[in-house]
């Protein structure tokens, strides 16, 4: 059965060793089996405090990384390079065998332009390389594709599924998000299975970032294609309250959310539930 997740950002907009606690304990309370921590783009993250964090609650945890505005992975390579080889660093530290995250580009870094032939070849190039580093520590990349109004490099599974074929890389995935999905993909159900057994991580949001179920993501589809490739991973929630004062802005969140954060998370993580018993 795939494991329940969240990200802190159910609970705090940035990470910080406070927040990360209350994160922590909040995931554990409401009946999560683990959390996604985002890692910041410093890369100021205590391994040890959040290790001992979530074994005191009982819960276990994947990184993330987006990566910033300065290290935008066509522009600056070396950058990118360097920033996502030391995320690996700290993933090995955590003892994780996972890096997912927005790794192939900065989001919101345009160029006015298509993703051009002499900019896939630097991503193929960084890639290979980073699949090697990231093998020899026993993890597993999983570039996430997102939507056209926040990046141009990757915005679909099926470009991520390309670079993992000219990488050649077997420890390259693809981390999907359902909001993402909405905007890009023709239909919920094809892009999982062309996956298979290289999706490796799943955001779970709902078209308008609210209350799963309640939107325009076709679940139905999502979860019989998730059934039939027999994914086992996490199923993270990343939805957004405007509770949450400091998400309004990042998020996009221009009308008062229809919940606050602890019902959000909750009411979606029983509605995550339900479909699993529906469909496996």
């Amino acid at each position: 059965m795939p494991t329940f997740g969240t990200s802190y950002l159910s609970f705090i907009p940035s990470w910080s060793p406070e927040g990360g606690k209350y994160a922590i304990q909040k995931s554990a309370e409401y009946g999560f089996d683990m959390l996604e921590i985002c890692l910041p783009s410093l890369l100021d993250f205590d391994v040890q405090t959040v290790k001992k964090q979530l074994t005191e609650a009982g819960i276990e945890c994947r990184l993330t990384l987006n990566i910033p505005q300065s290290c935008h992975l066509p522009a600056y390579p070396e950058k990118a390079l360097r920033l996502i080889k030391s995320a690996l660093d700290l993933v090995a530290e955590m003892e994780g065998d996972f890096l997912g995250g927005v790794l192939h580009s900065a989001i919101g870094k345009f160029t006015g332009k298509p993703c051009t032939a002499g900019e896939r070849k630097i991503i193929n190039e960084v890639f290979t390389e980073l699949s090697v580093y990231a093998a020899e520590r026993g993890i597993t990349l999983a570039p996430e594709p997102i939507n056209r109004y926040e990046s141009y490099v990757f915005t679909s599974a099926g470009e991520v599924l390309n670079l993992i074929d000219e990488t050649k890389a077997t420890n390259i995935g693809v981390h999907l998000d359902t909001f993402h999905m909405n905007i890009e993909e023709d239909n919920f159900y094809d892009p999982v299975i062309w996956c298979g057994d290289r999706l490796k991580h799943i955001h779970i949001t709902e078209s308008n970032r609210g209350m799963t179920g309640e939107g325009n993501v076709h679940w139905d589809d999502f979860f019989k294609a998730l059934a039939e490739i027999n994914y086992q991973g996490p199923l993270v929630l990343e939805n957004f309250s405007s509770e949450i004062k400091a998400l309004i802005g990042p998020t996009s969140l221009w009308r008062p959310s229809t919940y606050n954060s602890e019902d959000l998370a909750k009411g979606s993580l029983a509605f995550l539930k339900d479909m699993v018993e529906k469909w496996y």
